[in-house]
């Protein structure tokens, strides 16, 4: 008869094996970055993990990781030596989306990245992820109120940026690129 520990082995490589894919897709639209994403995944994996036995069912681990992704997104960006990189010379920029997205969608993408941590996670977190103000609110560990102002000071940006008609699609990032290593 397997172990509570095998089990809990079993179920937590479900839960990867079933949910990488979403996780990836938030953590790549909240910190722009295909790499970072990655290893923003990782570390949420990580803590999930260690709190598997604490939580009940796949829903309460799907937000606890994300959750976790959007926190520690936040607490990376707030490092001092996050924005450094160093290097001789800038290498180009190799995009991550599909060729055949449009170019405005690429302008607002570019855009949406500069935004400041919390509004960027707000503005993804509401409109792409499409989660109610209580949800973000919960993900971001703040209020509702506060969820209302991040996302609408980054929408200001974006239109003062991009111009009044701003509409966030989705951005499709393939399983294939949502495998985690």
């Amino acid at each position: 008869m397997p172990t509570r520990r095998a089990m809990d082995g079993v179920a937590f490589s479900e839960f990867v094996a079933a949910r990488s894919g979403s996780l990836f897709r938030t953590a790549y639209l909240v910190m722009g970055d295909y790499h970072l994403a990655q290893d923003l995944v990782q570390e949420s994996l990580i803590k999930v993990c260690a709190a598997w036995s604490r939580l009940r069912g796949m829903g309460e681990a799907e937000a606890y990781a994300r959750k976790t992704i959007v926190t520690t997104s936040i607490s990376w960006r707030r490092r001092r030596s996050f924005s450094e990189r160093p290097a001789e010379a800038l290498p180009e920029i190799a995009t991550t989306e599909p060729s055949g997205l449009l170019d405005a969608q690429e302008d607002l993408w570019r855009e949406v990245r500069l935004l400041p941590a919390r509004q960027r996670a707000a503005v993804v977190l509401r409109f792409c992820e499409d989660l109610s103000g209580a949800q973000t609110a919960e993900l971001m560990g703040c209020s509702v109120g506060a969820v209302k102002k991040q996302a609408s000071l980054g929408l200001a940006r974006l239109r003062d940026r991009m111009g009044t008609e701003v509409t966030l699609p989705a951005l499709p990032v393939s399983d294939e690129s949502a495998v985690i290593s």
